[in-house]
């Protein structure tokens, strides 16, 4: 009966690591690397008749090329909104207003805000490993529980070998991310 509960465990700290590696990669997306990305302004919230509303409800977001993200809002009277939002978003981009759509031009990075960005991921792949080993620790609190509650203490150390085993694999995960990042922001 106790195996079944540990197995139970175990799926819900697999599914609890693998959302804190897709939450790295989410977190990843809005980190700029000199090249255009819709993910750079998905979070915005537009003052939409007074209600703050995500940017993808009230506009069409696109590329036109490799350094220019297209937002076309769907009503003209949404420019301004969508102009402030980008402004108060504060992500060092300036948008162009044509009458018809916003443009922003992404500029290429300078060498020293590259280095910041890599740091910044390099941070962000931080906080996923802690999260990771967070949960590691947690689970390792029920085996030692489950193993003084009377299950055998085999079937403890199998659990806690499983156990280290998951958390490789997730921090080698977190690992791979944090280098793709830094490769694709360091190229220039």
């Amino acid at each position: 009966m106790m195996s079944a509960e540990l197995e139970k465990h175990m799926a819900s700290v697999q599914d609890q690591m693998s959302k804190a590696v897709e939450h790295l990669q989410h977190e990843l997306l809005k980190v700029r690397t000199g090249k255009a990305n819709p993910a750079m302004v998905h979070e915005l919230r537009v003052n939409y008749y007074g209600n703050p509303t995500p940017l993808n409800q009230v506009a069409n977001v696109g590329l036109s090329d490799s350094r220019t993200i297209t937002i076309q809002p769907w009503e003209k009277s949404m420019l301004a909104p969508i102009e402030q939002a980008v402004f108060a978003a504060n992500l060092g981009l300036t948008p162009m207003n044509d009458g018809e759509m916003i443009r922003i031009n992404v500029p290429p990075l300078t060498e020293e805000r590259r280095k910041d960005l890599v740091k910044q991921a390099k941070h962000m792949g931080e906080e996923a490993r802690v999260a990771v080993r967070n949960i590691r620790h947690k689970y390792l609190d029920v085996i030692k529980k489950a193993v003084k509650d009377g299950t055998p203490e085999d079937e403890g150390k199998k659990k806690e070998a499983q156990l280290l085993e998951l958390v490789n694999q997730h921090v080698e995960k977190v690992d791979k991310l944090i280098k793709s990042k830094e490769d694709e922001i360091m190229k220039v």
